[in-house]
């Protein structure tokens, strides 16, 4: 088993319920890959500056895919921007629009963008997942690289919405679903597993040196490019059928378990 990239989710994934993971365990981990010239990725559709706070000590020597492959900062370099014209970008809110009870976030490369009619209590919500967050009276224009659109949707409308929006909007921005009635509009081919390629041609790694973990519906690409996937037991069915291997649950902090099995040459479980 070579190993040359180790990418994870964060939400339902690396991270227990309450945000957090075994900063201890992990770090003695992270030495190994170090001196094994393996590469942590952290490859999320939350916003990089988001993303670089769970990892305050070595957040400069890792890479990120953040966005859902839309930013792609490696060491600290930007090596990767998507970019949406600004006429996409108004045929999109168009479409959007249409669901006056759905909160949206326009994402960019230096500030993700909320209404500021929105609440206190919700903007403080959507403060954690983006930590660069303005508040605007309009969507008409952005002096910025605006490159997603997350939609904030309930149980109710979900699944109508995300069908719809597949349906009008598909050839500009694709809808996915990224957890907790969440959907990310991304650029058609911009998705986590394109960053994952993007990186393996950077630094000259083979097809057959990746893992990938995951939960969402917006990991799926990625583990269908890894060739190690593990989905966690409390992914959807959905992520679980194209994957390798199912192990535990986020809470029971399995993908840190799944480096140690890899690190110290275990027997790999059974599909």
């Amino acid at each position: 088993m070579s190993v040359k990239i180790i990418a994870v989710d964060m939400d339902g994934t690396f991270l227990t319920s309450d945000n957090t993971y075994d900063q201890e365990r992990f770090m003695k981990q992270y030495e190994y890959m170090k001196a094994n010239d393996i590469h942590f990725v952290v490859a999320s559709g939350n916003q990089y500056y988001q993303l670089r706070s769970f990892f305050p000590e070595i957040q400069q020597e890792l890479t990120f895919i953040a966005e859902n492959g839309a930013y792609i900062v490696d060491k600290g370099e930007d090596v990767f921007v998507a970019k949406l014209e600004e006429e996409d970008i108004q045929t999109v809110l168009k479409a959007i629009n249409k669901y006056p009870e759905v909160q949206k976030v326009v994402c960019g490369q230096k500030s993700a963008y909320i209404s500021d009619k929105v609440d206190e209590d919700y903007y403080q919500h959507m403060n954690f997942y983006y930590h660069r967050l303005k508040k605007v009276s309009h969507f008409d224009s952005f002096d910025d690289t605006i490159f997603k659109v997350f939609l904030h949707c309930n149980e109710d409308n979900f699944e109508t919405i995300l069908t719809e929006l597949k349906a009008e909007i598909g050839h500009i921005m694709t809808p996915v679903d990224c957890g907790h009635f969440g959907i990310d509009l991304i650029i058609p081919g911009i998705n986590k597993a394109h960053g994952i390629q993007f990186l393996k041609e950077r630094w000259q790694i083979k097809d057959g040196e990746t893992m990938a973990f995951g939960d969402s519906g917006n990991d799926q690409e990625m583990l269908e490019e890894a060739e190690y996937s593990f989905a966690m037991a409390n992914a959807k069915e959905s992520v679980k059928e194209v994957s390798d291997y199912v192990i535990g649950s986020n809470n029971d902090q399995a993908v840190l378990d799944a480096i140690d099995w890899m690190i110290h040459k275990e027997k790999m479980f059974q599909k």
